[in-house]
Parts: structure tokens; sequence; C-alpha cells
């Protein structure tokens, strides 16, 4: 059987049955004409035909196929102690596992080539597994076993759902799977796939979004770890970057990805490192020194006499999740950094330690606790964008809160409302901060009730800061016209507001 007979002569959309056995016969009969040659009641999916061609391609039988055993039972332990997702199985089996008990599902998970590291679930189920294979050590690439949840996920690098008949192999055709790609934070390469597989009337299909959320989770957890190898890496070598005295130079973690330099808008975000030698060429033809540190290297620059540009320090502080960006380069941030920048950015002039302090912790603040954690932002920000004596940002600031300041300061309502899309670091307890943050929200709150048309009262009530307040609500009912959409709309959303308990 060749590719080019496995295309469908011509088809209409195919539309799946909430009836298990009714889609069963319906992806049965695609499939069996797909795979003649011959014209199927409807075309299969895309991401289906695609994997299938991929699959015969690569010679796997859709009649009779068992997945390669790649790690034998003995070996399968070493191979999941030294795999990074071994640090997220905990998170990923609290959301997954349970789950997989009640509903008759086993939890899955697989390396970058898709062998299958980890499997979970009720005992009779992974019984019913076993003998096609669907276990610890087997291979399920598409080429090794076809179109499969976990393979075609891995091979697309998106989730994917596979409903029965749609396994381009047969033994399959009674279990349902999906899976969803696991992304390594640092590098961005595939590190496995987690998936959810049961038989044919088990699976629901949203079970999709639950596997993408539980990928997510996982690579949230790996993200945080990452965060906090780099604080230890950064804690542990930063006099090796200070007795540079000036010279240019960087700490790199040991995958080449730049996490302090000196100056900082000088480097690339990323050092391609090989094994072994000691010097690197940067993308712009310039040649660096590598020096190995227990968990990383330290870059050397031939010093220039090239003056360098003003940096461009980007603040994203409104909502849960600040970030914090250096001439474009995204920085690792915790809340008590992000905090620090919010109030020298509020304060251009600078900031002493003794004040600082004030503003975090109150009159119970010790300015040698914020030394020491300025100290750690300036090693990561470099001394030119961060002085000293007193403590302040010396670089072009695009900061969203200071951008909802400018547009009040200059009476522009809309641009206001618009900005303001949540509270500053919602998260912080600083006292300066709640303060900023709650004059911020209140500022733009009276003067989109008092000067704002009906527009920008919608758009303010769209935003976080906005879509739980009564009394906006209230005169959105009011202001806009009846045969606006968007009046039946805010009524609904006011009487859901009145009906919650305070």
């Amino acid at each position: 059987m060749n590719v080019e007979t496995a295309r469908p002569k011509s088809a209409s959309t195919l539309s799946l049955s909430s009836d298990p056995e009714a889609q069963f016969e319906l992806l049965q009969r695609v499939r069996e004409a797909t795979l003649s040659g011959s014209r199927p009641p409807a075309a299969p999916r895309s991401v289906i035909s695609e994997s299938w061609q991929r699959s015969l391609l690569a010679h796997i039988d859709p009649d009779d196929y068992r997945p390669p055993v790649v790690y034998q039972p003995d070996e399968v332990e070493d191979v999941r102690a030294a795999h990074p997702l071994q640090a997220v199985l905990a998170p990923m089996r609290e959301l997954l596992v349970t789950i997989a008990d009640e509903s008759r599902h086993v939890m899955i998970i697989t390396d970058a080539e898709g062998t299958i590291l980890w499997r979970e679930g009720p005992a009779g189920l992974c019984k019913m597994a076993d003998p096609v294979g669907l276990c610890e050590g087997t291979g399920w690439s598409e080429a090794s076993i076809g179109t499969n949840a976990m393979g075609t996920a891995l091979a697309v690098d998106a989730p994917v759902q596979i409903y029965s008949a749609e396994h381009l192999v047969r033994t399959y055709h009674t279990w349902t799977c999906a899976a969803a790609p696991i992304h390594d934070p640092d590098t961005g390469s595939v590190l496995g796939a987690v998936d959810i597989s049961g038989l044919l009337d088990a699976l629901h299909p949203a079970t999709v979004s639950l596997v993408n959320a539980t990928a997510q989770l996982a690579e949230s957890h790996l993200r945080r770890r990452m965060a906090w190898y780099d604080e230890r890496l950064l804690a542990r070598n930063m006099t090796h970057l200070a007795s540079l005295r000036g010279e240019p130079g960087a700490l790199l973690t040991s995958s080449g990805r730049v996490i302090a330099a000196e100056p900082w808008g000088d480097l690339p975000q990323r050092v391609r490192i090989a094994s072994g030698v000691d010097r690197v060429l940067l993308d712009d033809g310039r040649e660096a020194r590598l020096e190995a540190l227990p968990e990383g290297y330290l870059l050397r620059l031939p010093r220039t006499s090239r003056v360098a540009s003003r940096p461009t320090l980007s603040l994203s502080f409104l909502g849960e999740h600040p970030s914090v960006a250096l001439d474009g380069r995204e920085l690792p941030l915790t809340l008590r950094r992000a905090e620090i920048l919010a109030l020298l950015a509020m304060h251009p002039a600078g900031l002493t330690a003794e004040q600082l302090a004030l503003q975090l912790y109150g009159d119970e603040g010790n300015p040698t606790t914020v030394r020491a954690e300025i100290h750690r932002l300036r090693t990561q920000l470099g001394a030119r964008v961060m002085k000293a004596k007193p403590y302040r940002l010396d670089a072009d600031l695009d900061a969203d809160f200071l951008a909802v300041r400018d547009a009040l300061s200059a009476r522009d309502v809309k641009t206001a409302a618009a900005a303001c899309t949540a509270p500053l670091l919602s998260r912080s307890d600083a006292p300066a901060i709640r303060a900023e943050r709650d004059q911020l929200v209140a500022a733009v709150r009276s003067t989109v009730l008092e000067r704002g048309d009906a527009e920008t009262l919608w758009s303010f009530g769209r935003t976080e800061t906005g879509r739980d307040d009564l009394e906006v609500y209230e005169e959105l009912t009011r202001r806009l016209p009846a045969g606006d959409p968007r009046q039946g709309m805010a009524r609904a959303h006011l009487d859901w507001l009145l009906t919650e308990p305070a």
C-alpha cells in the first residue's frame, strides 16, 4: 500500500457522533475507504490523514503491528531517574491519576522520542493495556506504531485526541486517547508527552483540554525549578562576574542561556556551547572565552571602544504574573524584585536601602535584607542599568502602570481605561505597592465614571479592575443604547453581581 492510495478521492467533512458506537462505525468506514483509495463517507480530520501518511511512509502495517520494546523492565527505573520529567511527576500525578482511576483511564508520560516511561491507572485497565504494548519501556512514536495520541502530539508539537479507528493500527481501535507535548522552558525543546488513554466509551472530548492543562502545569513547575537553579547559580558565582572589574562578560547556564551580564544589552539571549571548547563565536562575529563553573560558565569578552546604546527596561506589572525585559530579553523575576523595580520606577531620583525597606516592609523593614536582594538584582541587570547611592534605574523605562499614570495626567480617559487591565502587582503586600495599586485603580475608576463615555466605560468594565464593579455596570446599563447588544450583556452581568454573596 502506498501513500497516494491512502488519500480519499472525495468526501464530505467528518462529523463525529456523541454516540461512541456510531462514531466507531463511522471512523472504521472512513479508515477502510481511505486506506483502500476509495471514496470514504467523510474525509478524515487533517491531523489524522497527515499522520496516516507519515506512518505509512514509515512502513507501519495498519493491520498487524506492536510497539517495539525500547527499554527492558529492569532498565526503565534508571531511565526515569535521569529524565527531567521525573521532577514534575508529582503534580501531574495529582491532577490526572485520581481522574484516571475514577473514569477508567490510564495516565502515561513519555520521553521526547515517544517511549513510555510512566503508566498509572486502574489495575484492571493496566492489565488490558499490557498485551497491546501500552506499558513502560515501549516506543509510541509515529515511526514506531503509527498514528496515536502520544506519537502524533510529539510529531505535530501540539495537543491531539485520537478516537478509536483513527489509530492507524487496527489493534488499537477499541482505545481512545489524548496527549499533549511538554516543553523544556530553558531550551524550548520537547521533553516528552502526557497522555490519557481509555477504552472506546470512556474518554470525553474535553480530555484533550485536561492533558494540555497538565502539560502546561508541568512546564510551569519546570519554569519555577529553572528560576531556582538560576538563583543558585547567581548566588554561587556572582563574585566571578564582579571579578571582571568592568571587562564585558556574562554568567551562563550549562545550556548556554545568559542569566547575568555586564553590560546586558551587548549579548544574545543564548550562547551556543560545544562540548570541550573554551572559546565561542558570537552571532556578531566576536570571539569570547569560556571558563567552566560548577553549574555553568563565565563568558569573557574582549574590551571594545564601542559606546553601547541606552538600554530599555520594560516592566509589565499589571496583574498576577509580572514580567521584566531588558532590551527585549525577558529576565527571571521574583515578586520581591518586581516590587523593588516598581518602586524605583516610581522614584526616578532613586531610593536608599532604608527608604526601600520602609516601603517594602513598613516599620519592621531591615535595610540589610533589602541590600542583599538589590545586590542580586543589580548583578542580574548590570551596574549600567541599576545605579547605587542611591539605588536608581538608568534606562529608558517602558512600564505599563506608568503608562496609566501618564494617560491620567494627560486627561486621556480612553487610554487610561484600556491600559489599566489589572491591579498593580496584585499578589504584593508591600505597603507602598498596595497604596499605589489602590490609588491607581481608584483614580482610573473615578475618571471613567465621571468623564468617560459608554465605550470607555465598557472597555473598563471588561478589565480585571472593572469587571466586578457594581457601579460600573449600573452605569453601563444606563448609558448603553437599548438596541446595543452589549446592553443585555451588561444587564446580565449586573444581575450576576447583585446575586453574588458579598
